[in-house]
C-alpha cells in the first residue's frame, strides 16, 4: 500500500464528513503513516473522544477501499507551544527585562516603579 493511495481514500472520507464541520476539519490535518498504523496529531484531549465517534467508520472505509484489513488509526495528543500572554504591568515589564536585562538596571538607577 502506498502513501499516495491512502491520502486519496482519506480525502474521499473526509470529503464526505463536510456536513459535520468538527469531523472534517480533524480528518483535514496531515497524519503519520508507518506499515499499517496511522497517527492522527490531536491539539487537545477533547479531541480523542471526536475521533472514537468516527474511528470505527473511518477504518472500515479504508480497509474496504484499500484491501488491507490490518489497517488501524490512533490519535495522539501532540503538546502545542501556548504562548503565555502578559497582562499587568509587572508581567509585561518582567517579560520584556527577559529579553534586555538593561532593563533592570534602568528601572534600579531611576528608581522606577513598574507597578503603577
Amino acid at each position: 500500500m502506498h502513501l499516495n493511495d491512502l491520502k486519496k481514500v482519506w480525502t474521499v472520507y473526509a470529503e464526505q464528513s463536510k456536513d459535520n464541520i468538527s469531523h472534517y476539519h480533524l480528518l483535514n490535518r496531515e497524519f503519520e503513516f508507518n506499515g499499517t498504523l496511522i497517527t492522527l496529531p490531536l491539539t487537545n484531549p477533547i479531541e480523542e473522544p471526536l475521533l472514537d465517534t468516527i474511528k470505527a467508520q473511518l477504518i472500515t472505509f479504508l480497509r474496504e477501499q484499500l484491501g488491507n484489513s490490518t489497517i488501524s488509526v490512533v490519535g495522539v495528543v501532540k503538546e502545542m507551544n501556548s504562548k503565555r500572554v502578559a497582562y499587568t504591568n509587572k508581567e509585561k515589564f518582567d517579560h520584556l527585562a527577559e529579553k534586555n536585562p538593561m532593563l533592570l538596571e534602568l528601572r534600579d538607577r531611576l528608581g522606577l516603579d513598574v507597578d503603577f
